[in-house]
């Protein structure tokens, strides 16, 4: 009897020890986010905060925070892997982008929890934010000069803050930030979705910790190996020729613009010149010095959505008479928006660690009209700003364990198709490709394709979640030129 007793003792004291745990290991999750409110969003939500060294071989150095947003699921009996958000840039704020998101992730969200994850440099994460340019005299944005001044003088108030070693701030450590907020939601794997920087930041998560993911998507994708500043220059010009021809093609098009591509060569041959416009943001009338290198990056902006390249063939006509405003205008709506400011200071801390000193080593060569804007400008601020370690390792693209979707947009003027056919091989046989034509930067923001990524990542089995039926969005046509309203008055 006394054995028995002891025996029976010692089960109970081991299974109250087990409820212990469980019901630690549940309070820990549960504690570890509180309700908050997000603007954009309706419902309140949970915001957690969690603390990590800046420098990890130093555990009792510098301390930042990391915070997340958690969507919760809709549903009681909810699945037990999120889907987290990997936000572009590099230096977008995932909490800043979830409200423009949400509705293509509603369906995900019925039974998974969606988690937003402000990478170390972004939003509230140890920001590392320059001054907002967006009401800047179009000549001060013009002045290169000017431009490079402004963001050493940013480079050099960064580094005064506690957390602005800037050597610290690459992907490879921000991927190991995002684990650790995973084992803090004690979720055992989750789901990543990835647009453009975010498929970089996604394929090195997986690289690092691929036991701890269960289906990926990237959208524009931009491998770890890709020189941005240097590939950016082709595949600018190969959309802008796109478009170009896009026009030739179009018979209404033609007909409205029948020199569109000399009035482009003629109009980049004109500058430097004094140009008058009204600001797009303030209104008010300015006299500047349009430069090549302003105009290349001005018509970049509108070349990433369609409907907006299709208004580019009536602003280049107009420039060529003098009128400006149209193609300031384009040019100011990408960054008009708070929620996709880019922290400059987190975007060159990862650009000058893992791009720069890589540029020249390649083969990619420039486009005819865009040259090497951007790679100068790179060249440049990289000289001075300080650069993260990045392990040989982050460069390679092992197989895939697990599905991977890949999608891109055949207009995409930044990551088109041709980076994403080398990275699906790569990847292995867990893979799809899918491309639409007449996307541009960014396919899951069509419509459809909402349905589809749901498909992907519910499907209970991997064999199931391959291949995916996309004909909704690669039949979807490209937007006609736009054709100004031409009024007539009418006689009393």
């Amino acid at each position: 009897m006394t054995i028995c007793r002891t025996r029976h003792g010692g089960r109970i004291a081991v299974l109250v020890s087990l409820l212990a745990l469980l019901m630690g290991a549940h309070h820990k999750a549960e504690a570890a986010t509180t309700g908050c409110r997000i603007e954009g969003l309706p419902n309140e939500l949970q915001c957690g905060v969690l603390k990590r060294p800046l420098d990890p071989a130093r555990a009792d150095g510098p301390q930042i925070e990391i915070h997340y947003l958690v969507v919760p699921a809709m549903a009681r009996n909810k699945q037990p892997d999120p889907v987290l958000m990997l936000a572009g840039g590099p230096g977008q704020s995932a909490i800043g982008v979830a409200p423009m998101v949400m509705n293509r992730l509603a369906r995900l969200n019925n039974r998974r929890d969606l988690v937003f994850i402000d990478q170390r440099g972004t939003g509230k994460s140890a920001p590392l934010q320059c001054a907002d340019e967006s009401r800047l005299s179009l000549a001060e944005v013009a002045d290169e000069a000017a431009s490079l001044r402004r963001i050493e003088q940013c480079r050099e108030q960064l580094q005064k803050l506690p957390h602005g070693d800037l050597r610290f701030y690459s992907t490879t450590l921000a991927m190991q930030d995002f684990d650790a907020v995973r084992a803090e939601l004690g979720a055992e794997r989750w789901n990543l979705i990835g647009g453009s920087y975010g498929t970089r930041a996604a394929l090195e998560y997986q690289r690092q910790f691929p036991q701890r993911v269960r289906r990926t998507v990237i959208d524009g994708v931009a491998p770890p190996d890709l020189v941005l500043p240097e590939s950016l220059s082709a595949d600018v010009q190969a959309a802008l020729d796109a478009e170009l021809k896009a026009c030739e093609d179009e018979p209404a098009c033609a007909k409205r613009y029948p020199q569109l591509r000399q009035q482009w060569s003629q109009l980049l041959a004109s500058l430097p010149r004094t140009v008058s416009v009204r600001h797009p943001l303030t209104n008010e009338p300015e006299s500047f010095t349009l430069t090549r290198t302003q105009m290349l990056r001005t018509i970049r902006g509108p070349l990433y959505v369609p409907s907006m390249t299709s208004l580019v063939p009536a602003a280049i006509q107009a420039a060529t008479k003098g009128q400006f405003e149209a193609l300031a205008g384009l040019g100011s709506m990408m960054g008009s928006n708070k929620g996709t400011r880019l922290a400059l200071g987190m975007h060159f801390s990862v650009i000058c660690a893992e791009d720069a000193p890589r540029m020249g080593k390649g083969s990619e060569a420039p486009g005819r009209d865009t040259g090497r804007v951007d790679a100068e400008l790179y060249e440049r601020v990289c000289k001075t700003w300080p650069r993260a370690e990045v392990p040989a390792a982050f460069y390679q693209v092992p197989p895939a364990q697990t599905p991977v979707l890949l999608l891109s947009g055949g207009a995409d003027p930044v990551t088109p198709p041709r980076h994403a056919e080398r990275i699906a091989k790569l990847l292995g046989a867990k893979t799809q490709h899918i491309v639409v034509p007449q996307a541009g930067h960014g396919v899951m923001s069509l419509g459809c394709m909402g349905e589809v990524l749901y498909r992907f990542i519910d499907a209970k089995t991997d064999a199931a979640a391959l291949p995916q039926d996309a004909g909704c969005a690669v039949k979807i046509p490209r937007p006609p030129a736009f054709q100004p309203i031409i009024r007539t008055e009418v006689q009393p």
